[in-house]
């Protein structure tokens, strides 16, 4: 328990240190997170049923050379892709804003030393150190969590993209 505390107040003090846009970061991390789980557990627990309910539906067809059945299997593809493809662009959406919301960051932090030097002048370099912490810490934070969204999105990409194939493989194009 005093471990989670600990960790806490460390979280806190960052958070102090870099000002209130990692709120923000934060928030976008975190949703990104959510999508991402979710994607994975669809894949993995939710499409395999639904694959093997389309090509069972294509396997009990009698007719699966003629035009109309040929358009039917498009529609059923098209409909899993739609299904697959959901949500992938909010999360490389998320994934691209995380940068510039640390930018944001950098940008007030920069405004904070400003009014710090028109204030004091540049001969206090303890209270301009401050608003520079405040403008770093939110552009490191933001490309922190694009490079971990990056990394986990072009993976969920390729599985998407696998599984898009493999259900076009599984529907045999007689």
């Amino acid at each position: 328990m005093i471990f989670l505390i600990e960790l806490w107040e460390s979280v806190r003090e960052f958070i102090a240190t870099g000002g209130n846009v990692l709120y923000f970061v934060a928030m976008a991390l975190f949703l990104m997170w959510i999508l991402m789980i979710e994607k994975y557990w669809f894949l993995s627990a939710v499409y395999p049923a639904i694959k093997r309910d389309i090509i069972a539906k294509w396997d009990a067809r009698t007719d699966t050379t003629s035009w109309y059945a040929h358009r039917i299997r498009d529609t059923w593809i098209s409909e899993a892709t739609e299904i697959l493809d959901a949500r992938m662009l909010t999360i490389r959406t998320i994934v691209a804003m995380c940068p510039l919301i640390g930018l944001l960051g950098t940008v007030t932090g920069m405004i904070a030393v400003f009014e710090v030097m028109a204030v004091q002048g540049t001969g206090n370099p303890r209270l301009m150190a401050s608003g520079i912490s405040m403008a770093t810490i939110p552009t490191m934070a933001g490309m922190v969590a694009a490079l971990s969204g990056v990394f986990f999105s072009s993976r969920l990409d390729a599985k998407v993209k696998m599984a898009k194939a493999k259900l076009i493989d599984s529907l045999p194009h007689h």
